[in-house]
């Protein structure tokens, strides 16, 4: 019973494959940009769909913390620490491995932090202020905790656009690829683009493995219990302040670690990464998806993604996202690909009989 979820991980793991087949033989190999950059912003509904439709909680400010996670590793693998060199400081980070000296763009030396350390650096950043934002906020119920959120993702925007560390409305260009083991590196330039196909798609279904895994264990029971009857979970003795919480910093970090991911891969980040819309376009892809429904979230997440980066919807871009949660709130409040719903709090209460 149990090896029946990682099903649908090899039948995605298979229809990944059978597409980059399908785009080599018709030459349209270049639709994989588009499918890779859709594929690091479904980490973000991933982690989404934990909060809303396990957790029951929403949140309109997860473009934040994709651009904590971007922008972090844009600052620390492209700040010139050469003028520094000699302090102390700068010299114990240079033995321990943690900087590197490259060339940008213009040829100029650049010593700065390795991706990898970077990369450590975003993710750990971005749980440390989920978790100092959750923990007075998550408390909050529906629309109270979405204006909480929101008021965080309007701060990071603004900081965003204000500070000169992080470009401004210029964002931050010229961020080195991310070797990771061997001649693997994630990388936009198109010598790169099967490898880091197949990385981006690595990356998306580790984090469904994560995902089932936990939604399947008694952690994803306690959640389920949460959702449907709050009160009733919490009368069962489930710790339903830790729970969400977690949730809500797990779901960050996978934020984060797209972000973070992305922003290699396309070797810039900009505001356009923080606006409101972004946050409230990542809410309409978990509503048409189903809100706990990860498959059905992933799949919708890549295709509204894909057509989006593809200009389908051209100026008309947000409106669509805005209208699709519209219409899903109004018609559709569970989703288009809704999964079947678990009576979790029956089944923890007939356990507990069962116990007694």
């Amino acid at each position: 019973m149990r090896l029946r979820i990682y099903y649908p991980v090899i039948a995605a793991a298979v229809l990944i494959v059978a597409l980059h087949v399908l785009l080599a033989t018709t030459g349209k190999t270049f639709y994989m940009t588009q499918i890779t950059m859709s594929a690091y912003y479904a980490l973000v509904v991933i982690g989404l769909c934990l909060l809303m439709g396990y957790a029951g909680q929403i949140s309109l400010g997860h473009a934040g913390f994709f651009a904590t996670g971007g922008y972090t590793v844009a600052v620390l693998t492209t700040y010139n620490l050469s003028s520094y060199s000699k302090t102390p400081f700068v010299e114990s980070l240079r033995s321990l491995g943690l900087l590197v000296s490259w060339q940008d763009l213009y040829g100029h030396e650049i010593l700065s932090f390795s991706p990898w350390p970077a990369f450590l650096a975003a993710v750990l950043l971005t749980a440390l202020i989920a978790l100092a934002i959750g923990l007075p906020v998550i408390r909050l119920k529906g629309h109270y905790l979405a204006m909480a959120t929101l008021g965080f993702g309007l701060i990071i925007y603004r900081i965003v656009l204000g500070a000169k560390i992080f470009g401004q409305a210029d964002g931050i260009s010229g961020v080195p690829p991310f070797h990771l083991l061997g001649d693997l590196q994630i990388n936009g330039r198109p010598p790169f683009r099967i490898q880091n196909y197949y990385i981006a798609w690595s990356t998306v279904l580790a984090a469904m493995v994560l995902a089932l895994n936990l939604v399947h264990s008694r952690v994803g029971r306690a959640l389920r219990s949460i959702h449907e009857n709050e009160e009733a979970a919490h009368s069962l003795g489930i710790d339903t302040y830790r729970y969400k919480l977690a949730t809500f910093v797990l779901s960050a970090v996978l934020a984060a670690i797209g972000g973070a991911m992305l922003t290699h891969y396309n070797g810039s980040i900009g505001p356009s990464e923080v606006t409101v819309m972004k946050s409230v376009r990542y809410v309409a892809i978990v509503a048409v998806g189903g809100m706990a429904n990860h498959w059905g979230a992933m799949v919708m997440g890549v295709l509204l993604n894909f057509l989006s980066l593809r200009g389908v919807f051209g100026s008309f871009d947000d409106a669509v996202f805005g209208a699709i949660l519209i219409g899903i709130m109004l018609f559709a409040p569970q989703g288009l690909l809704r999964a079947p719903k678990l009576q979790a709090v029956t089944v923890l209460l007939s356990r507990r009989r069962r116990n007694d």
